[in-house]
Formats: C-alpha cells, structure tokens, sequence
C-alpha cells in the first residue's frame, strides 16, 4: 500500500487501494492505522506525508539489522549467518537467540530453499545442523541480490552498501572511480555503477572474513579488461587499505566493462569494442524492427551503440547477473510504443544468442531507442504559432527571439502580427500568443507580456502540450472506433491468469474472423517476454508480428482488477493487427495507452462502461478530454 501511495502524488481512495490490493476496504483502514504518521486521510482518501515517509525509510534501513522483525528480515540473517559460518548452524539455538518458535525457524528454511533455487547453492541438513553449500561466486550473487531486492524502487544506495557491509569510504571511493574513468574517456552508466560496488564491497567483505574467490590460472582477457584492473586494485588500495588477488580483481573489471562504461565519443568503438558478427546479428533485428514497426532506426552510429550494449547484455545473460534499471516501470508506462520496439528487438536477440532478457534490460534498450528516436523527431511536432505584438520600435523582434530561444523545439513560427487590428478569425495557426486583448475569450490562445517572463513561458508550455494531445487524440478517434466490435466486449469477464484469459478471448477473436490460432500462439510468447500490463489499470495483449486477418480490438472491462504481471487491471484490450494496418499501430497503441493513463478517468470508465455502447461513449469522453 505504501509503494503505491508513494508512486502517486495525489489523493488515493480506500476503494482503489483495496482493488489494487486485492483486499477489503476495512483492510485499507486497518493498514492505514499501522502506518500512523507516514499516511494522512481524508474525504478523498489516503496520501503520503512526504517528510515522515522520509524518516520511515530511515528507520527501516536502520532497523533491518534486527533480524526477529518480519521474516523477510529473518530470511536475510539466516542467509548471512549461513554463509559466514562454514560449519553451519544450530536450528534450536538460533531460534532461542532470536525469541521465535523452532517451527518458525524450520519455515524460513523452507523459504529459503526456495530462494536458493537457479543459484549452485543448497541445504545440508544434519541432526539440529543446517549448512549452507555451494561455490563462493554463487554465495557473493545470493548476498548482492538479498540486497538489492531490500531497496525501494530497485535503486541501489552507496549510504547503505556503506552500511551493510561497513565499507566506510564508499562514496569517495566511487568518486575516483568516476574520475578515473572519465578520463580514460569512458561514458559512465550512473544507473550500473552502484550494482558494481554493491558486488565490490561484498568482495571486501568476504575477502576480509577470509572467504576470496578461489584462484584461477589467468584466462587470455583484453587490454582494457587487464589495465582496468590494474587501476581498480590501486583505487582500492588506497581507499580500503586492502589488497584483493588477480582472481577478484578482473571479476570486479569484467563487471565494470559490461555494466557500467561504454567507449567515449571520438574513440574507434567499431574497431576496438565492437565484433563484426555482432554488428551483423544487430543490423539485421534493426532492419526488421525498422520494417515491422514503420520507424527508421538504420543509423550506423546507433547501431555501433546498441551493438556495444548488446554485447555486454549477453555477457550479463549468460551469467544470470542482469541490471537493475529503476526506470523501468516509468518507461513501460510512459513510453509504450518504444518499451514495445525494444520488446521486439530483444525478442530476436533471445533467439539468436540463446539467452532469456528481463524487463529492466528491455528497459535499457528502450533507453537506447528513445535517445535516438527522440533525436530524430524533436521538431516533427512543433505547435504552429501566430504571434500579435503591435509595433512599438523592435519589441515584436526581441519577442519573437526570446520565444525561438526559450521554446525553440516546440514552437514554430509562422506568422508575427504588428498591427494592433488583427483579423482574429483568420489565424490558421494551431496557436496565437499575443500581447493585447484577443477580444474575448478564444480557445489556443494565450496572452503574454511583451517581455517575457518565466510565468509566460510556463503557460505557453502548458498550451502546447494541451495542443498536441487534442492533436493525436482527434488523429486516432475515428480510427480506433473503427476497430472495436460489438460481439469482441466482454463485462465482467475473468480468467485464473493473463494466459488463461489471452486464450479465451483468442477464442472469440477466431470466431470473429479477426486472427488465427498462430496469432494467438504469438500473443502468449509476447506476453512471457514482458508483462503488457502498460498501465496501473490496462493490460494490452498482442503479437509482436501484424498477422491478424483483419484489425482489431477484443475489450474485456471488470468490475474487480485481476493480476497481470506485476500490475493488477481492470482493462484488457486485446490488440490484433494486420499488416494493412501496420501505418496505424504506432500511432493507435501509444495513444490508447496514453488515454488509459488517467487514473480518473478509467475508474469512471469501469463503474459505467457495462454495456458496448456504454464503453464507446465513455472511450469518446476520455479522448475528448
């Protein structure tokens, strides 16, 4: 309840929250009172209180090294204690040393057994005796991947690595470390550098309590890999006073090249970081992105970066050691239609390097895509403007330079009027700023002082962004309608899971004469790569591949959210394209998603949308909003 409450800035009601959680609304309240200062209630319902929720986090970093709190908190001591001490230990005296039953003690081990799966590590049981066994590789990945599941938001902190695992100097140390690479002049990936301490000061803490990683005839690695290294032993020298072996060193250098630097601007990154069978393998998934989804990511110098971060996702993948990327959720939402690109292309990735890519890589690559697209479209949709500024001197040409300079990337404009007559009606512009009295109230039009200020620009912002949603908006309106069907709506509609459902109303999709059974095959892999769940409400089924028979969309609206992924949703929109309809989906997927981002407004969606009719007339409201 707190995540959410923490995600969303305004008021959220006891009803929400309970279909979120799946709980009563008695069970908010109930939650609400344990929580005590961090929440404030009210008539709109619950929100959090920014600088106590501040303190909670403080608290509840300073308290996890109470292990009798929650079992989450006993798990992770029994983990540590297992893995410092070699011997094992006791059942019945641990339980007595942390004031709960044997009972509960033999449930946690249970638990962890659980976790332990995938990971070389297992249980050995022996009277009242339980050792931890396994290689210590797979030990420092358990410690590492215990603490980064405690972070909120999957931001891993240097304050608290520095904590956990008493490194004091952390944060000096990662400030040379930045300098240090910058000025062999690496990017630095400020989101994976602090993954890679986190891995550093678990291997000072374990090389410290006389557990180093085995040592290993030096493999042949590259130059970088050996300099780096180098470099990385001397950091820690002087910053720790310790000296780690060749053997953790170039683990700890092969972390950092794959997570955390890419080659600088102005360096030969084709000849000294990138292989030309992996160029090749990411020209290829590129020019099918790009033909599949009608955008032109053909640019060499991208596909020499994506090529870059492609090789070290692999190498990542192999190891089952992925990034954590803490923007993921954000991206997912904000950006479906590009989240959806990346999906793609790490789809063709699996396939061809045999490897599985989570969300948080997808995320990465959608980083990547973004950055370039945002490049190539930043004046595609720029507001037309029509300026009024009647003559006074050269007052209209410093206004018009402040705007070019101060709104540049979204203004275009098209005409400056120094006459103070204007003919009002006669503005073909999607904007009119003026400085004198529009004569009335007129829609798009903002008045502004004839020099500038901070406050002028903020409207003007706020006029272009309302522009350019009725702009898409009125641009799908027509088409989306096209494509429900009175015979694809269901109402209170549930399945156990999104599989389940994806199948069903596949069913009725076929029957429709809408797609195959190959389409629906298709839908369920898309589904397992990523959650398609896009929003806190809607969920978006679909295939990667336009191979619907014709264009469609199956809408399914509940009463009561079902899970889906990590998310729980009230809307399903089952989306199939055909290839005749591969212009439209860009265009139609982001701004579905984009009107079903309005909390609100889905929620009034859902207590009056029982009927197809009902639907259609609450999807115009929200798109006329």
């Amino acid at each position: 309840m707190l995540d959410i409450l923490s995600r969303r800035a305004a008021w959220v009601t006891a009803a929400d929250l309970a279909r979120d959680l799946g709980v009563t609304t008695r069970s908010i309240r109930s939650y609400a009172a344990a929580l005590g200062d961090v929440v404030e209630s009210g008539a709109n319902g619950y929100r959090v209180r920014p600088e106590e929720y501040a303190a909670f986090l403080e608290e509840e970093g300073a308290s996890e090294s109470a292990p009798s709190g929650s079992p989450q908190q006993r798990l992770v001591f029994l983990v540590r204690r297992l893995l410092d001490e070699p011997d094992g230990i006791d059942v019945y005296e641990t339980a007595e040393s942390l004031f709960v039953s044997d009972s509960t003690i033999e449930s946690d081990l249970t638990r962890m057994r659980g976790l332990l799966g995938g990971t070389e590590l297992s249980l050995e049981r022996s009277g009242p005796i339980v050792r931890l066994t396994g290689p210590e590789i797979a030990r420092r990945k358990l410690l590492s991947r215990l603490f980064r599941d405690e972070m909120r938001q999957g931001v891993v902190d240097v304050a608290r690595i520095q904590e956990a695992f008493d490194s004091r100097g952390l944060a000096d140390f990662k400030s040379d470390l930045v300098g240090m690479l910058d000025a062999r002049g690496f990017f630095v990936n400020e989101y994976g550098i602090n993954d890679v301490l986190l891995h550093m000061a678990v291997a000072l803490d374990r090389v410290a309590k006389d557990r180093p990683l085995p040592a290993v005839e030096e493999p042949e690695t590259s130059e970088t890999i050996r300099s780096l290294a180098g470099e990385l032993g001397e950091l820690i020298r002087r910053h720790f006073d310790t000296e780690l072996d060749p053997t953790e060193l170039r683990y700890l250098a092969i972390l950092m090249r794959t997570r955390v630097i890419a080659p600088g601007a102005g360096r030969d990154t084709v000849s000294e970081f990138v292989a030309d069978e992996d160029l090749e393998v990411v020209r290829g998934i590129v020019a099918r992105a790009s033909t599949e989804y009608l955008v032109d990511l053909r640019d060499e110098n991208f596909i020499v970066r994506l090529t870059l971060h492609v090789q070290n996702l692999v190498a990542r993948a192999h190891e089952k050691t992925y990034s954590r990327n803490p923007l993921t959720r954000s991206i997912k939402s904000s950006y479906p239609m590009i989240y959806e690109l990346a999906v793609y292309i790490a789809s063709r990735l699996q396939a061809a390097e045999g490897i599985e890519v989570n969300d948080d890589e997808i995320a990465y690559i959608a980083m990547h895509v973004g950055a370039y697209l945002e490049q190539q479209s930043r004046r595609r949709d720029a507001v037309t403007c029509a300026v009024v500024c009647p003559n006074y001197y050269d007052m209209h040409i410093l206004l018009r330079e402040r705007l070019e300079s101060a709104l540049g990337d979204d203004l275009d404009i098209t005409a400056v009027i120094t006459s103070a007559d204007a003919d009002w009606d006669r503005f073909d512009a999607d904007l009119v700023l003026t400085t004198i009295d529009p004569r009335g109230r007129r829609e798009n039009t903002v008045i502004v002082q004839p020099f500038l200020t901070e406050t002028d620009i903020e409207h003007i912002r706020q006029a272009v962004v309302r522009i350019r949603r009725q702009r898409r908006r009125a641009r799908i309106k027509n088409e989306l309608l096209e494509y429900f069907d009175e015979s694809l709506f269901l109402h209170n509609f549930y399945a156990r899971d999104p599989i389940t459902l994806i199948r069903a109303v596949g069913e009725r999709m076929i029957a429709a004469g809408a797609i195959d059974q190959d389409y629906v095959d298709r839908t369920i892999e898309r589904e397992q790569m990523s959650s398609t769940a896009f929003t806190d409400s809607l969920a978006v089924p679909h295939a990667m591949d336009m191979t619907a028979k014709r264009t469609a969309i199956a809408i399914v609206v509940n009463d009561t959210a079902m899970d889906w992924g990590d998310a729980r949703v009230n809307v399903i929109a089952f989306i199939a394209f055909s290839a005749g309809g591969r212009a439209s989906f860009q265009t139609v997927f982001d701004q579905f998603v984009e009107v079903f981002s309005d909390r609100e407004a889905v929620l009034g969606l859902i207590r009056r949308a029982d009927t197809f009719t009902a639907f259609i007339d609450e999807l115009v409201r929200m798109i006329d909003s």
